[in-house]
């Protein structure tokens, strides 16, 4: 296979709401020879969101939005639309989209989210699988559809869940395996 370059590479927007750090993760990704995405937009809903600094960083557009109605989202979509934007990665991102935007961009949103899914969709997952005494979390990227968390599969990863684990120690150790698996979730739906 010829190696990709910039213009024969998928056209990406990335979703963000807070620090980035999967974001951070994605612009590395991309920047390697083998990807075949290119970032060509950052699109938050949180103005104040840390990884909107990487748009300046890695110079790459950035817009925020703040999603609370449909004239939003259409205006997201437009913007999507003109900048070619052939693949959306929700990365942190904290709003969940509506069912007509999702549907114009049909199984070419991916999310990740920190738990075993089905196990655990929406929020406080690190809690909820200390409470139960889990023995494994970890974490899933998935296709968005119009149900939380629910879409399909594309790959996941475990992280054993030790006694002295809390909250925060697992979050930690959940994330060090996100920034691995969202890459290697995008390889595996855009490998020709």
């Amino acid at each position: 296979m010829a190696p990709l370059t910039g213009s024969n590479k998928i056209k990406t927007a990335v979703f963000i709401s807070g620090t980035g750090s999967n974001l951070k993760s994605l612009i590395r990704f991309s920047k390697l020879k083998k990807s075949p995405i290119i970032i060509k937009m950052i699109i938050s809903n949180n103005s104040n969101s840390k990884g909107l600094q990487y748009a300046k960083i890695y110079k790459i557009k950035k817009k925020v939005f703040n999603f609370k109605n449909i004239l939003s989202e259409k205006k997201v979509t437009n913007e999507l639309k003109k900048d070619n934007i052939n693949l959306i990665c929700l990365a942190g991102f904290m709003k969940i989209l509506s069912k007509s935007f999702i549907k114009n961009f049909k199984g070419k949103i991916l999310n990740i989210h920190p738990s075993l899914l089905p196990k655990y969709k929406g929020l406080n997952t690190y809690e909820k699988a200390i409470k139960n005494k889990d023995k494994y979390s970890g974490c899933t990227v998935h296709f968005v559809n119009s149900r939380l968390d629910s879409g399909k599969i594309i790959n996941q990863k475990k992280v054993r869940i030790n006694k002295f684990d809390t909250p925060k120690t697992l979050a930690k150790k959940i994330l060090i395996q996100e920034h691995k698996l969202y890459p290697a979730a995008i390889m595996k739906i855009l490998s020709l």
